[in-house]
């Protein structure tokens, strides 16, 4: 759709009103366990009340964690072979809230407020080894460790304003206001050591990284809907405005003494404006429904990049940045055929777009050791999708659906080399990428026993040309396999068994990346007269997900392969109290879901 986002009595005569069961007061209490490498915790609670004339509602939840991951690679470029390996150790501290209020101004109308945030404290540290060897002979010249350490923080909030007017069967009038802020801290501290092929310590550097950023968002949508000629319209718009700004500081530790560098220092800001109107119309004929829009959106974007930039032989004062200003068209359809309930068939075609996160725009060069290095792309453009698929769904159980789409300057990160010995991990655009699946999903359920089971099997294609020596050319055919099965044990028990295949496959693009899957186990016990619940489970089992993958990319092989904690011990137990009958809170969607998600914590940032 391109809509897409009293009691009393007199007298003797005694009158009981039967009471609303719909209105009073529930909520959850939820706790959790779980331990792998080390242990995690984390709890909340939600409530709802209801009467004639508001619902008022809110949750809270808080996580206490401490994560474990391995990242190893194996770099060649030129005469130089890499081997690093990196060990990561995690903790977070994080909560987070939702609290609203509708107000019932009648039965067509509501009004509503609702505020939610979120609080995190992280801290990250991690060790790398890297032998540097010299591929001709194989003989080690050097090795380099670092032992990064970084504390971040992480705060948003967003608050919505509602109104919202609905006849049932007849006209819906719904309008959103938001304003949302995000604040991220992150202090890295990173000491390289080189040491000389017999193991002996001849040089040290010391940075700290100080990277700030702060990104306000500022929303306003309406939909309206109305039935029109013997079916349904709806029109509507949005309009939106961001703002980042972004400072990097580096500085260098030498004797103890901490000495700024502002030749490696950098600011960077980012304005965006969208614009969008959308109509959209959907009617039902005899054996057949039809759905069609068209969604208009204009965008208007700056960014500015004030810093150093070394010209060869000394660094100059650089201020690069980019204006740009387009609008676009996005049509969509479907038409469903529904003569035959037991089997329908559907087509539809939809163009979208995918824009940048925020932060991968930043252009911010983060050091993850001497020889690898982060960063943001200012370059980097929105991916454009056309999609078709063919549908068909048998005794409202059995889905299958054939797809194709091609994606223009597609979205891909790359290990690319700008220096003789040194690396950038960074966001690009490759030209195409062009993927043909098929995806079969079926659930089957008997009395004590069902199962779900789903199939994606695809052929994508990836194409690129960034110059001599670093183009993109791949494919492969891959599927990917999920079943989850459940067991009703009698007296309140439920087994379930879970597990995925995913086949060798291409990753960004460029990634050859080899299979992997998982699978997990639990049991639930249903307590406290069935308003609670225990669940113990075991996730990947057989410790299987980890990943592998090779690169060939402008004169550079890389061979990584990383995991983390994925197999897990785990123990839940919920708890449901006051009337289940309340009826739930409104859910809705703000008119900032889309800025939301693209608030990147690691695009164009320090890696973790």
């Amino acid at each position: 759709s391109a809509k897409y986002e009293a009691a009393g009595n007199a007298g003797i005569i005694n009158i009981r009103l039967k009471k609303n069961k719909s209105l009073g007061t529930n909520g959850s209490v939820n706790l959790g366990y779980s331990i792998g490498t080390y242990p995690k915790y984390n709890g909340g609670f939600s409530l709802n009340h209801r009467n004639k004339n508001i619902n008022v509602f809110g949750n809270y939840n808080y996580s206490n964690s401490r994560n474990e991951r391995y990242f190893n690679s194996v770099r060649k470029q030129l005469d130089t072979l890499f081997e690093q390996t990196t060990l990561f150790t995690i903790k977070d501290n994080s909560q987070n809230f939702k609290a609203g209020l509708d107000y019932f101004i009648n039965k067509k109308s509501t009004i509503g407020v609702m505020v939610n945030g979120n609080f995190s404290e992280n801290k990250f540290a991690n060790d790398s080894r890297t032998p540097i060897s010299y591929l001709p002979s194989g003989q080690l010249v050097k090795t380099l460790t670092a032992a990064n350490s970084t504390a971040a923080e992480r705060n948003s909030g967003n608050i919505n304003l509602n109104y919202k007017y609905s006849v049932t069967g007849g006209t819906d009038f719904n309008i959103d206001a938001d304003r949302g802020l995000y604040r991220i801290q992150s202090n890295q501290l990173q000491p390289n050591n080189y040491y000389d092929k017999a193991g002996v310590l001849y040089n040290t550097r010391i940075y700290n990284f100080i990277a700030p950023s702060d990104i306000d968002i500022y929303s306003f949508k309406t939909d309206y809907e109305q039935n029109f000629k013997k079916g349904r319209l709806g029109i509507g718009g949005k309009t939106s405005f961001v703002k980042t700004s972004n400072i990097f500081n580096r500085y260098d530790i030498i004797s103890g003494a901490k000495l700024y560098d502002s030749t490696r220092s950098n600011t960077f800001n980012y304005k965006e404006n969208i614009n969008a109107l959308y109509v959209n119309y959907n009617k039902a004929f005899k054996g057949f429904m039809v759905q069609f829009g068209v969604r208009m959106e204009n965008t208007n974007l700056e960014g500015i990049s004030d810093g150093y930039k070394w010209s060869g032989s000394k660094f100059l004062a650089n201020k690069d940045g980019f204006k740009r200003d387009y609008t676009d068209f996005f049509p969509s359809g479907a038409v469903t055929f529904n003569k035959k309930p037991m089997s329908q068939w559907g087509l539809r075609y939809s163009r979208r777009i995918d824009r940048p996160a925020y932060q991968d725009l930043n252009p911010f060069e983060f050091k993850l050791d001497e020889y690898a290095f982060q960063k943001g792309n200012i370059n980097l453009r929105p991916q454009y999708t056309n999609s078709f698929a063919l549908t068909h769904t048998y005794k409202y159980t059995l889905n299958t659906t054939l797809n194709y789409s091609h994606v223009k300057d597609v979205f891909t990160q790359l290990i690319d080399t700008t220096e003789l010995s040194k690396s950038f991990i960074t966001k690009k655009n490759l030209a195409t990428q062009d993927v043909i699946s098929l995806n079969v999903s079926y659930p089957f359920s008997k009395k004590w026993y069902s199962v779900f089971s789903n199939l994606n099997a695809y052929y994508s294609h990836y194409k690129a040309n960034f110059g001599t020596g670093r183009t993109v050319d791949l494919d492969a055919f891959a599927f990917n396999i999920y079943q989850q099965h459940s067991f009703k044990l009698g007296k309140g028990y439920t087994g379930e068994i879970s597990g995925f295949y995913s086949s060798p496959s291409i990753w960004q693009g460029t990634f050859k990346s080899k299979a992997i899957g998982g699978v997990e186990a639990g049991l639930l016990k249903t307590i406290l007269k069935g308003n609670g619940t225990v669940k113990v489970a075991v996730s990947d089992i057989f410790n299987t997900m980890h990943f592998t993958g090779t690169s060939n990319f402008a004169g550079q092989y890389l061979r990584v392969s990383g995991g983390w904690e994925s197999r897990l011990f785990k123990v839940n137990f919920s708890y449901r109290f006051g009337n289940n009958q309340v009826k739930a809170a409104r859910q809705r969607k703000t008119s900032q879901e889309e800025e939301n998600q693209r608030v990147s914590g690691d695009g164009g940032g320090i890696a973790r």
